[in-house]
């Protein structure tokens, strides 16, 4: 019966290690911190309809700007009246200089002219869309304080591009629609 009591009155202290758990927080924690991607948020601003009014109709703007964003090229025109450039895009990039001098031309034709729209086909890459709009919205010119930034068409608004299905090689030709035609 001795043994029994002494098993009984004995009870070994038991002590959790939390040492190897402490060594791998260590670690991980920082390397956590270190591999996290801190990604940048931006926004870009776009001009939404507004609500309509019972004020008078305003004025139809002597120029509807549209750069439509296609597979193959870029192209700039009036809303329904006239192309007013064309662009292809050159080793599978867009070349966005003489697109950028056509939209300054159309701009010192028409200073007062602010908004544009941007229609895009459906497979266009959205970070195309974006690169589209940073090249709208203004550009660099370089002055006398070094380079200064020049507004172009800073309300853009965004749309979808009809699909043209054309045989290879045959252009679109956009053409405005005569209303004395379709009266008669």
């Amino acid at each position: 019966m001795s043994r029994r009591r002494r098993h009984s009155r004995y009870k070994p202290d038991t002590e959790l290690n939390i040492t190897a758990f402490m060594n791998l927080m260590v670690v991980l924690v920082p390397f956590l911190l270190l591999m996290a991607v801190f990604t940048r948020l931006t926004v870009i601003e776009l001009a939404l309809p507004g609500p309509l009014t019972d004020a008078e109709p305003p004025e139809d703007p002597p120029i509807e700007l549209e750069l439509v964003i296609r597979e193959n090229r870029i192209d700039i025109q009036d809303r329904g009246s006239a192309l007013l450039g064309e662009y292809p895009r050159v080793d599978g990039k867009d070349d966005f200089k003489p697109v950028i001098e056509k939209l300054r031309q159309v701009k010192s034709q028409f200073p007062e002219i602010v908004t544009a729209s941007i229609l895009a086909e459906d497979d266009v890459p959205y970070d195309r869309i974006v690169q589209v709009m940073e090249v709208m919205r203004s550009y660099n010119t370089e002055g006398e304080e070094g380079i200064i930034q020049e507004e172009l068409f800073p309300e853009i608004s965004l749309g979808k591009a009809t699909v043209l299905d054309l045989p290879e090689g045959a252009r679109e030709i956009v053409q405005p629609y005569d209303t004395s035609e379709a009266s008669q």
